[in-house]
């Protein structure tokens, strides 16, 4: 495989021929190189991803699984993947040729992962993207075995605490939040379980004042500084959400402050930090311990157990894609349930 010298440049660059995926020979060019060895060892690595190759680099597989997930995947997941494999994965396996990473490599890996003291849930969250990368290679590539699913898992699925707030602590709080926007919204999340990004995404047409119904259809992003409106995050987040009479209201005073909306316009036009503000705001005048935003559909989640509501209908209210995710995540709230089942059991027998 030769190199070329750029006389007038200085540099080396590489050009060779290859067959694409349709069987058409296409010719690859690539200037810029600063030694001849460089330039050679291009040409080898895109030879070797071409033909399907496991004697790859790890880097290399990284982009063509990113590639391949690009248009199955929401422009936010990926933008967390990407950032992920760049700040926490390649800086190790970069180099390393996917066929030779073995499972000591992983464990060495995840040993420096968690001397960082990164969280439990996170470490998990890491791991889980390294292992994507390996199935990949396996089912596409020929990769003979996943090395991180021999090395084992590290971290946890689900953080060790997860905060609630009571009725009577939210409405101590939300009596306290300043401005009227803040209290509604606020309010919507902690009553229907939203997402931050549902609520924010929410427009005067999704909300059904005369059947006390609320439609979740969509998600508000900031990706790279943008704004955009996306996908919900699963299919099963699209719902429309029976809502109490009385929130009903608050979102009628709330439609009749603002100055003539357009249905399609944002209902609440505001930020994350917004609403985080307003919420700090009001734990500090009511003297209540504050909670993460995402918390406030933990408490409506917890609420909805509390009043005896079945695992399926909470799966369902808070769009979760099946009711693993809610048993995984509030399973633990429902010990008194199986108390009561056990009882019921043992009152059968004779």
């Amino acid at each position: 495989m030769p190199a070329y010298k750029d006389k007038e440049r200085g540099t080396w660059y590489a050009s060779f021929y290859y067959t694409d995926w349709q069987g058409h020979r296409k010719l690859k060019k690539k200037r810029g190189f600063a030694r001849q060895k460089d330039a050679k060892a291009f040409e080898d690595e895109f030879l070797k991803t071409r033909a399907q190759s496991c004697d790859m680099t790890f880097g290399s597989m990284v982009e063509l699984y990113l590639d391949d997930m690009e248009h199955r995947l929401k422009a936010n997941t990926m933008r967390n993947k990407r950032y992920l494999y760049q700040a926490r994965i390649l800086p190790f396996f970069q180099d390393l040729k996917i066929n030779d990473i073995t499972p000591a490599h992983v464990r060495k890996w995840q040993s420096n992962l968690l001397a960082e003291g990164v969280a439990p849930t996170y470490a998990k969250t890491i791991n889980n993207q390294l292992s994507a990368v390996f199935n990949y290679a396996c089912q596409y590539y020929g990769l003979a075995r996943n090395p991180a699913k021999v090395a084992g898992s590290i971290g946890k699925e689900n953080a060790d605490e997860m905060k609630f707030w009571t009725v009577d602590e939210f409405t101590k709080v939300v009596e306290n939040v300043p401005k009227l926007p803040g209290r509604t919204g606020l309010s919507v999340l902690f009553w229907t379980g939203l997402r931050i990004g549902e609520l924010l995404a929410l427009t005067p047409a999704d909300i059904n004042l005369e059947d006390c119904t609320l439609s979740v259809n969509k998600s508000f992003q900031t990706i790279d500084g943008e704004e955009v409106v996306t996908e919900p995050k699963t299919p099963k987040s699209r719902r429309v959400l029976p809502i109490p009479p009385k929130l009903a209201d608050m979102l009628r005073v709330y439609l009749n402050a603002l100055y003539k909306p357009d249905p399609a316009d944002r209902l609440f036009p505001f930020t994350k930090h917004y609403f985080r503000q307003q919420m700090q705001k009001g734990c500090k005048a009511a003297g209540i311990e504050p909670i993460r935003l995402h918390d406030l559909r933990h408490s409506h989640a917890a609420l909805l157990i509390h009043l005896g509501t079945p695992i399926l209908m909470v799966s369902e209210r808070l769009g979760h894609e099946d009711v693993e995710t809610t048993l995984r995540t509030y399973g633990h709230l429902y010990p008194s349930a199986t108390s009561d089942a056990v009882k019921k059991l043992n009152d059968l027998m004779r």
